[in-house]
């Protein structure tokens, strides 16, 4: 009982000390990334994004590049995030820290097994993480001058041929793995016609590539 509550207060200072991080870090951060970035930002909302992919349709771009990422959170190289995180923050004691974050693991059956790649589920911080791994995809999207909305792992991009779209696939396969050793899920993943896909909960029907109609998930 002891021990456990020793791990309750050890997790609670924890996360007390990623917010305090998380709040310096976020104000300098966040106005460094993508305009198309929306998941976790703040002043940013998951409605607001799909309005933006309505936006890409009704111009004509009416074919989707769905991308998912393989158990994005789980996967995440703690090397290549923290080389990320470097290029920003010259504190070596905030980056020790952000890195005693990542690889302290998780407590199962009485047992904390360390990690070496993952974000913390549920850590304040995880999400600001997670946005400036991904900053590098956002960045790599600008660069092709790609339309696109990302929403954390959940990234549209918005082609005007099934052609491009299949090119646009294959290249971003090659980079996220190349890159940033992330896998593409080919379950989740396709390139097809807005209304035949869910995005952040929404479909888009036949008729959102005229006049914007939006249908919810059911």
């Amino acid at each position: 009982m002891e021990g456990r509550a020793q791990a309750r207060h050890s997790s609670a200072l924890d996360r007390l000390v990623q917010q305090a991080v998380l709040q310096v870090l976020q104000r300098q951060w966040d106005p460094t990334f993508s305009d198309s970035s929306y998941g976790f930002r703040p002043g940013r909302s998951a409605h607001q994004a799909v309005e933006r992919a309505q936006g890409y349709i009704q111009a004509g771009y009416r074919w989707v590049v769905d991308l998912d990422l393989e158990k994005f959170f789980d996967r995440v190289n703690h090397d290549i995030l923290m080389s990320r995180v470097a290029k920003r923050v010259s504190d070596r004691r905030v980056l020790k820290l952000i890195r005693s974050f990542l690889t302290a693991g998780v407590m199962e059956n009485g047992l904390v097994g360390a990690t070496d790649e993952g974000t913390p589920q549920g850590g304040p911080l995880s999400p600001l993480l997670s946005n400036l791994m991904l900053d590098d995809l956002d960045r790599e999207l600008e660069r092709r001058g790609l339309r696109f909305v990302r929403y954390a792992d959940d990234s549209n991009v918005y082609v005007r041929s099934e052609r491009a779209g299949q090119r646009v696939m294959a290249g971003l396969e090659a980079f996220l793995t190349g890159k940033l050793k992330l896998k593409v899920n080919e379950a989740k993943s396709a390139v097809a016609q807005p209304h035949t896909r869910k995005f952040l909960g929404f479909t888009f029907s036949n008729r959102a590539q005229v006049n914007g109609a939006l249908r919810p998930r059911r």
